[in-house]
């Protein structure tokens, strides 16, 4: 078993706090489900900056009942990382001990990685390592040892930035990508409440210490109660469905949203899943896990199809123009006057470059056959003289 001297890192009390976040209503959504059931996978947000990626993560460690918040700088190191041999123990004493690293610290918890598109190849390796299996395995430095890691990532980034490794992404249960402040009423919103905030934090504090308390309860009573809440197979037919008509790879879609679904429930007080937590977690899950469009849901047998919208007639390219011939009311090139099929060998003077079928427009040429040039033989070089 490790221990470690190194206490868990306390939250300031002047934090931000989560209830007082505002324009950001799926953000929190996706926080407080990863609060209640850390084997979600953790939540990846995706934003451009300034819409409140690094604050709203930050200040969901004041909800942890008795989780930690580690916070992985993007210098880290592996060392600092995974653990490594204890230098002062094996220099004073001879003995080889192993010194605890940030996955140690954030077992249990969230570990939380700003920029994660910025990382290191090896931290992100490691990382996918430890988030699948749940163990930290060190072979280094003379140290052998391995401990549970069972950590839920947070990790936040800006696509200007780069993009993230498809292999860390999926590790990620829930995705949040935000957008820009939709109008400006809500972007004066947000503006008052942060210069409120920074004005005297204290007090911004404790006028929504209050709230902040009942979510924190909430968060506790629904982390308690979430194994046990329970789904119908029409939920779970739900789930399968929408992760079908997305094309997702593989079942780890079904059971993060199912998961989601039963922690929605839980946070909500509920013991069972309704199609509504299923509603309200599927982009979540699904977001950046699909690959395909969702079908066009078909109207029910006996019912006519309904006409296609402005759009979608916008969309569509208008039908190509016949021949000349054919419009002038003319029979074309090889076909008899008692409406016999076209022939197969069409007119080269038809309007198109090179033989190419008229409907083809912007069409490359057929490929030509060119004969081949005979070389003239290279005389041989005189030797050298001696």
């Amino acid at each position: 078993m490790i221990s470690s001297t190194e206490s868990a890192p306390s939250v300031q009390a002047a934090g931000f706090p989560f209830t007082a976040i505002e324009g950001q209503p799926q953000l929190q959504t996706a926080l407080l489900l990863a609060a209640v059931d850390p084997l979600l996978g953790g939540v990846l947000v995706e934003g451009p900056r300034g819409t409140a990626k690094s604050t709203s993560a930050r200040a969901l460690a004041a909800l942890l009942p008795a989780g930690r918040f580690v916070n992985l700088p993007l210098g880290a190191t592996e060392e600092q990382l995974a653990g490594s041999l204890d230098l002062e123990a094996a220099l004073q004493r001879s003995a080889v001990v192993f010194r605890p690293g940030l996955l140690a610290r954030a077992h249990g918890g969230i570990l939380y990685v700003d920029e994660v598109n910025l990382l290191a190849d090896a931290l992100v390796d490691l990382l996918l390592d430890v988030s699948a299996s749940g163990i930290n395995r060190v072979e280094r430095d003379g140290v052998s040892h391995q401990h549970d890691a069972r950590i839920t990532l947070v990790g936040t980034m800006n696509p200007e930035e780069g993009q993230l490794r498809p292999q860390l992404l999926d590790r990620f249960g829930l995705f949040v990508r935000l957008e820009n402040v939709p109008s400006a009423a809500v972007r004066k919103v947000i503006v008052k409440t942060r210069m409120a905030f920074d004005a005297d934090p204290q007090a911004f504090v404790e006028r929504h210490a209050a709230a902040q308390a009942d979510l924190a309860q909430r968060v506790r009573l629904a982390r308690e109660r979430v194994a046990a809440v329970a789904w119908t197979d029409a939920v779970h037919d739900d789930v399968a469905q929408r992760c079908q008509d997305a094309g997702v790879e593989g079942v780890r879609a079904d059971l993060v949203m199912l998961r989601a679904a039963r922690a929605q429930a839980a946070l909500h007080g509920r013991s069972a899943v309704t199609p509504a937590d299923v509603q309200a977690v599927a982009e979540l899950a699904l977001a950046h896990r699909r690959t395909q469009a969702a079908p066009p849901a078909s109207p029910p047998s006996g019912e006519p199809a309904q006409p296609p919208t402005s759009e979608e007639q916008a969309q569509t390219p208008p039908p190509a123009p016949a021949p000349a011939s054919q419009a002038a009311g003319g029979a074309p090139s090889g076909q008899s006057g008692n409406g016999a099929a076209l022939s197969a060998d069409p007119s080269p003077d038809n309007g198109a470059p090179n033989g190419a079928p008229a409907d083809a427009w912007g069409a490359m040429p057929p490929p030509q056959l060119v004969a081949m040039k005979t070389v003239k033989a290279l005389k041989p070089l005189p030797p050298k003289k001696a």
